[in-house]
């Protein structure tokens, strides 16, 4: 039953709470051990709330998950779990990590209050919604990025805002599109909302926000007070072409952690991860803030 319970909260799933660790890179505050006890703390306390999420998640969609492919093997899908016990455990993960929350401080709860009850009305009901659907899911990004800053007490950007909610909703427009190709006609038996999603359509939305999205990192770069931050930009642009490729080409939009496994986005991921670091932490000029 607890191996169960494990796959039912995704573990795999969990490296969308890494977005908690930008604020301890940007701020200049990557060394400072003392703080890693609180983003450390967040981070914990982000995958005990999205992986309670994802269980409550499944026992609203159990029937719908059957007529799945891939999720019709899922714990609670395939009948190995029973309802209840996914509930009960799901709300012990719940209260335990709010304590955790509360411990570091009373604004990492509230973001956590936030982030639990966006989703969590997501699941009842906003996911039925055309676009806004994808709306809240780029803005539980948000929320996880400010809950990485707020737990160690640094400024909170408006370019970390934009930023990670239009590369959230990249990743959410892709995966609808993955979706609408993946199911065809059964498509609406399995979410509802892909009836009124067209592939077109999201190949449009896709486009608007790919250019959004590479604008605004290169406005924040021109504006940030180290300019060689600039010259982190090829390696985004690329990143995010080459997620593009992928999912034209091999249809791995509707798993973004498959990212991991293509060697051209793991070694730009790695390459952008090390010059932003060696820039905002090896130059004389300096950074502070983040994204500032």
């Amino acid at each position: 039953m607890f191996k169960d319970i494990l796959i039912s909260m995704r573990p795999k799933q969990w490296y969308k709470n890494l977005v908690i660790f930008i604020g301890i890179v940007f701020s200049l505050n990557l060394l400072n051990f003392n703080l890693w006890i609180s983003v450390v703390s967040a981070f914990v306390t982000f995958c005990l709330l999205s992986g309670s999420i994802y269980i409550i998640n499944d026992c609203l969609d159990v029937e719908k998950d059957r007529n799945h492919p891939k999720k019709s093997k899922r714990p609670l899908a395939s009948g190995r779990l029973k309802t209840s016990h996914a509930l009960l455990f799901s709300g012990i993960a719940v209260v335990a990590a709010l304590l955790l929350a509360f411990t570091v401080n009373l604004s990492l709860l509230l973001v956590s209050l936030a982030f639990f009850g966006l989703i969590l009305i997501y699941s009842l009901f906003l996911k039925e919604l055309i676009l806004v659907d994808i709306l809240v899911i780029s803005t539980g990004f948000v929320l996880r990025a400010v809950a990485g800053c707020v737990a160690i007490g640094v400024f909170v950007s408006p370019w970390l805002i934009i930023c990670t909610f239009l590369m959230a909703l990249f990743l959410a427009l892709v995966k609808r599109r993955h979706e609408l190709i993946l199911l065809k006609d059964k498509a609406g038996s399995h979410r509802k909302i892909l009836e009124g999603y067209s592939r077109e359509m999201l190949d449009q939305m896709t486009n608007i926000t790919t250019a959004a999205l590479v604008m605004s990192y290169s406005l924040y770069t021109f504006f940030a007070q180290n300019i060689y931050i600039m010259l982190t930009i090829p390696l985004a642009f690329y990143g995010v072409f080459r997620y593009l490729f992928l999912v034209h080409n091999d249809g791995m939009g509707g798993e973004p952690e498959m990212i991991f496994r293509d060697s051209g986005m793991v070694i730009s991921m790695t390459l952008w991860v090390v010059l932003v670091i060696g820039v905002l932490y090896f130059n004389k000029l300096g950074f502070t803030g983040v994204l500032k």
